[in-house]
């Protein structure tokens, strides 16, 4: 499948999935390989910036107000045919936002300067998740990006995040209230204008969890599945199960000390065995969640920045071009053993 067309699927990715999978940085990798294809990507954070930017080599963190993070100008480290731009949305700045809209702009300063936020949030539960939801809908319905990528909170949040409009709309009778969270509903439930892009690794507990969230969302939300991204997916280089001492011989250099051979074979055994082990979560994850797959490498390195979102970026793509046919929005996951 052509990388624009993917892109290019629905208005929306919500990129979904355990804690500690790396889902802001397979944010990143897939921002950068959009804006590599000439689409104007924003990138949504909720809270606060985290990784993000670091990620593209930027130092300071963002907020409320875009930035752009690739692309858009001589001063980007990351020269793109698009652009790459970012911001965090607060359920405290949507709320205001949204009160300003609504021609209460006395009332909602009164309210930040007393702290009656939390109030608020509290007496009407779900408003802050359709309210942040809200205005990621307004952004799509805008047309102001060509793609809009949101790095959902780790899994339980999300969930609770993603199933919180429609908990609202039964709950509320009518008022602006209702119809915002109907308007978030219908978003979520539009294939071509929201999906869900899980990512895990090739773990046992990952992967438990991932096909759990996989069935909630759909069963709870209605919203459509995107293909799996599996993160940080060992190789098995050639040789490596050859003798430190053969293979020095073979390349011409000096055999390697007896300590240091034998650390190099306990290395080798090492990365066979977690490769294995993780063909067979992959395996597992196929027969549970018929879903395509795609595969990032896990990077050796001790942090990653621009580089190394480059490198996953490439991988990406060339899992994308992998695909068969361009996926059916909304083909569900319901063929799948429970």
């Amino acid at each position: 499948m052509d990388v624009e067309e993917f892109c290019r699927q629905s208005h929306v990715l919500v990129v979904v999935g355990k804690g500690g999978v790396g889902k802001t940085t397979v944010t990143a990798a897939l921002a950068l390989l959009a804006a590599g294809a000439g689409l104007d990507v924003l990138v949504v954070a909720l809270d606060d910036s985290g990784d993000l930017p670091a990620l593209f080599g930027h130092s300071e963190p963002f907020g409320y107000e875009e930035v752009v993070l690739a692309g858009g100008g001589e001063e980007s480290l990351l020269r793109v045919p698009g652009s790459v731009r970012a911001r965090v949305i607060t359920s405290r700045a949507a709320l205001v936002e949204y009160l300003d809209d609504h021609g209460m702009r006395r009332v909602s300063r009164r309210l930040v300067d007393s702290g009656a936020l939390d109030v608020v949030a509290t007496a009407i539960p779900g408003i802050e998740e359709v309210l942040v939801l809200g205005k990621v809908k307004q952004i799509e319905r805008a047309g102001s990006a060509d793609l809009v990528l949101l790095d959902a909170p780790a899994t339980g949040h999300a969930l609770t995040f993603l199933t919180s409009p429609t908990g609202l709309a039964d709950a509320a009778r009518a008022g602006p209230l209702r119809q915002q969270a109907e308007q978030v509903v219908e978003l979520l439930a539009d294939p071509t204008r929201c999906q869900a892009l899980p990512v895990t690794l090739p773990e046992e507990t990952p992967v438990n969890e991932l096909i759990e969230t996989a069935f909630f969302l759909e069963d709870r939300t209605g919203v459509a599945l995107g293909p799996v991204v599996v993160n940080g997916v060992f190789s098995l280089p050639e040789g490596l199960d050859a003798d430190p001492g053969a293979a020095a011989a073979a390349a011409g250099v000096p055999a390697p000390a007896p300590e240091e051979a034998a650390r190099l074979r306990h290395a080798a055994l090492f990365r066979t065995a977690r490769a294995r082990a993780q063909a067979a979560e992959l395996e597992r994850l196929g027969a549970r969640l018929p879903l395509a797959q795609l595969r990032l490498p896990y990077l050796f390195r001790p942090a990653l920045g621009p580089n190394e979102v480059g490198v996953l970026a490439e991988a990406l793509g060339a899992q994308i071009a992998r695909l068969p046919a361009p996926a059916r929005p909304g083909g569900g996951t319901r063929s799948a053993p429970r």
